[in-house]
């Protein structure tokens, strides 16, 4: 699963649902929690679940919803007709970091007009004087909460080009992935928080299948390890493990996936071809036939800043490391958001050779193939606010390495 300005879309433990209570208004009319009884209805159900990828240096992210609102235009805009909002009947104060693995919350649902809807809009409560940590973080480590600046939009909104199918006397099933590891930013020696959000909807079109289930080293259990499911190197969905090392991968839409395993202290690996279908588990091996990258003795650091040209004044940013296996795909292994004010980033990679293996079905053996010639091979790529061409850097490393992107 995309970062904050160029890729876009991007979970351990069996699913938990927790239901939240709503009530829907505008549009559809009628009881939100059933389709309305009438044969010849021209109207449909939406129903809309939120969901998360791993968070980068905090223990806990909350977030509060207030709605969900659907429009069928894309250009819409907050103020103007054809909006049907599905509002809970209060505020809920998500902790984003406990819907990983498979899990999701239910949003709600509510009945509106069959046809194509083009813009969906999370709208968050403020914080307030009265709710000061309506949406806010604990970082990793043992810090304290603390508030997150939301932008303005949160509160008309936050957008997403959604192109969702309702049709007549069905249920359309949609998840939010609010990307928590790539949309919050540090802000310099201020302390700030500030909420950029990464957002990515995905359609839940079975319960049945959808979902990439398996295991991990023990070593690397309890969130030691990350795993992504990646197609032509973006990731589309991405998890920690649970306590077991064991991970779920839900919803990934249908297709064919790069799955990436990335850890402190292993190679990167890569399991090629995995399957994904509406109507069954894929099985990445078991319980007792878990993944198992190779140990790497050593790793560097690479760590820069994002500056605008002429002005040479630091700016937020992105920077995202590939790496290329020779007679294999390219892959994403490390991402970071740059520092808001001072512009930034740090990211550790390993100098071992990457590994992959191909998918079987029912594997009782992972059989890794190394690639030498890639080992300590980065492609980085770097974006800054408001910029769409990214500047790019190929780097063999052997050692801690500076590396500065001015656009």
């Amino acid at each position: 699963m995309s970062h904050p300005f160029h890729r876009s879309v991007y979970r351990f433990g069996l699913p938990v649902v927790a239901a939240a209570a709503l009530a829907a208004c505008g549009g559809g009319g009628g009881d939100a929690g059933q389709p309305m009884a009438n044969t010849t209805s021209t109207t449909g159900t939406l129903r809309v679940s939120i969901t998360d990828a791993p968070a980068c240096g905090f223990d806990h992210v909350y977030v509060t919803v207030e709605k969900v609102r659907v429009n069928g235009s894309a250009s819409a805009a907050d103020t103007d007709s054809g909006w049907t909002d599905i509002t809970l009947a209060a505020p809920q104060r998500i902790d984003l970091l406990s819907l990983t693995n498979g899990a999701l919350t239910t949003l709600g649902q509510a009945q509106l007009p069959a046809g194509t809807y083009q813009q969906l809009r999370l709208v968050l409560s403020p914080n307030t004087a009265a709710n000061p940590l309506a949406n806010s973080v604990v970082p990793t480590g043992g810090g304290a909460e603390q508030a997150v600046d939301t932008p303005s939009a949160a509160q008309s909104g936050l957008k997403l080009n959604a192109d969702m199918t309702v049709a007549a006397d069905k249920v359309a099933d949609f998840a939010i992935d609010f990307n928590a590891c790539k949309s919050f930013v540090h802000a310099g020696n201020s302390g700030k928080i500030i909420m950029k959000p990464v957002l990515a909807l995905i359609p839940m079109l079975s319960d049945a299948g959808m979902r990439i289930v398996g295991f991990v080293d023990a070593a690397l259990a309890n969130g030691g390890a990350t795993v992504t499911a990646e197609q032509a190197g973006v990731p589309v969905r991405a998890t920690p493990t649970d306590a077991t090392g064991k991970f779920v991968l839900y919803p990934v839409p249908a297709g064919s996936y790069d799955l990436v395993v990335t850890a402190s202290g292993r190679a990167n690996a890569v399991v090629t071809g995995v399957p994904v279908v509406t109507t069954a588990y894929t099985y990445v091996g078991s319980d007792t036939v878990r993944l198992m990258p190779p140990a790497s003795a050593a790793s560097a650091a690479v760590s820069g800043t994002i500056t605008l040209a002429g002005s040479k004044a630091n700016t937020e940013g992105t920077v995202a490391a590939m790496q290329s296996l020779t007679g294999g795909p390219s892959i994403e292994v490390a991402f970071v958001n740059a520092d808001a004010t001072s512009g930034a980033y740090s990211m550790r990679l390993p100098l071992a050779a990457p590994v992959m293996t191909p998918y079987v079905a029912s594997a009782t053996a992972f059989t890794w193939t190394s690639t030498p010639g890639d080992a300590a091979k980065y492609h980085f790529s770097a974006l800054a606010s408001g910029v769409t061409t990214p500047k790019t850097q190929d780097l063999t490393l052997t050692t801690d390495t500076v590396l500065n992107f001015d656009f």
